[in-house]
C-alpha cells in the first residue's frame, strides 16, 4: 500500500518530462520561406522585349537588392525570336512580350499554363536624330524616297504596329532598313545613319538628346499590351513568380511609369 503515493509520484514526473519533450525545439528546422536567406532565390532568367531593357535591367538590380543571394539573367530581342527560342527549348523562367501576338506563339505550345499578365502598354513614336536634318513632321514624310528609314521588321511588335499606324494614315513608306528589334532600329537613328524611324516613345525617352521624338495622331491606333508570364517549365518557377509580383508591385509601377509605359 505504501508503493501507491510513490507510482502517483513517477507517474507525474513522467508526464512532466513527456511534456517538456513535446516542448522542446526539433532538432530538424522548420522549411524555409522562398526568398530568405536561408533559402535565396538563385538565378532567375528572364526572356523580355528589347523595349523593356532600361526598366527591366533597374528592377533586376531592385530585385536583388531586395532579395539576398538572387541574381536575375535577361535575355533581351525582338518578341518574335524570343518567342522562338523559347519554342526551340531555350531554358528560361520568365517571359515579358511587347505583344499578346508573340505570347500567344508560346502558350500554344503549352509552355505557358498560366494567364498571361498585361502589365504595361506602349506606343509609336517618330524618331529623329538631334536637330531633325531630315525636317521631318509627320508620317507622310515616310513615303519619300529621297529620305532614309529605318522600320522594325513587320514580324516583332513594333513592325506590327507601324503597319497598323500607316495603314490608318493611308502612307506607304519607303523603309531603307528593316531591323529584328526596336533598339537596332533606334541605333541607326542615334547613330545619323537614317533620317527618321518608328519606335516606341520610350525607346526615344531612354536615347537622352542624341534622339528627338514626334508625336503623331495615329499612334492610338497601334497601342501593344505587354503581357509577362511565367513559364511552364522554368527551371526556378518560385523566382520567375516573385520577380513577376516585383514587376507588378508599386515599386515596378513606378520604374515603368517614369520611362513613359502607359498603366494597362
Amino acid at each position: 500500500m505504501r508503493t501507491r503515493p510513490r507510482l502517483r509520484v513517477l507517474s507525474a514526473l513522467s508526464a512532466a518530462a513527456l511534456a517538456l519533450v513535446g516542448c522542446a525545439p526539433s532538432d530538424t528546422p522548420a522549411p524555409a520561406e522562398p526568398g530568405s536567406a536561408a533559402a535565396p532565390l538563385g538565378e532567375v532568367t528572364v526572356f523580355a522585349a528589347a523595349s523593356l531593357n532600361e526598366t527591366f535591367t533597374r528592377l533586376g538590380k531592385d530585385f536583388e537588392a531586395a532579395n539576398p543571394g538572387s541574381k536575375v539573367t535577361f535575355n533581351f530581342g525582338g518578341s518574335s525570336g524570343l518567342a522562338q527560342q523559347l519554342n526551340q527549348g531555350a531554358p528560361a523562367d520568365l517571359f515579358a512580350s511587347a505583344a499578346p501576338a508573340n505570347m500567344k506563339q508560346v502558350t500554344d505550345t503549352g509552355l505557358v499554363t498560366d494567364t498571361p499578365t498585361t502589365f504595361v502598354r506602349n506606343r509609336l513614336q517618330i524618331a529623329v536624330p538631334e536637330g531633325n536634318p531630315g525636317k521631318i513632321t509627320g508620317l507622310a514624310d515616310f513615303g519619300k524616297d529621297d529620305l532614309k528609314i529605318a522600320l522594325c521588321a513587320e514580324q516583332v511588335p513594333c513592325g506590327a504596329a507601324s503597319k497598323k499606324v500607316f495603314e490608318a494614315a493611308a502612307v506607304t513608306p519607303e523603309a531603307d532598313t528593316l531591323e529584328q528589334d526596336v533598339k537596332a532600329v533606334l541605333t541607326k537613328v542615334r547613330l545619323g545613319e537614317v533620317d527618321a524611324a518608328l519606335v516606341y516613345r520610350t525607346d526615344v525617352r531612354a536615347a537622352g538628346a542624341d534622339v528627338e521624338g514626334i508625336t503623331f495622331a495615329e499612334a492610338d491606333e497601334a497601342v501593344n499590351d505587354y503581357p509577362i508570364a511565367v513559364l511552364a517549365k522554368a527551371p526556378n518557377a518560385a523566382g520567375g513568380r516573385a520577380f513577376r509580383e516585383f514587376v507588378l508591385s508599386e515599386s515596378g509601377k513606378k520604374v515603368l511609369s517614369a520611362a513613359g509605359f502607359d498603366a494597362p
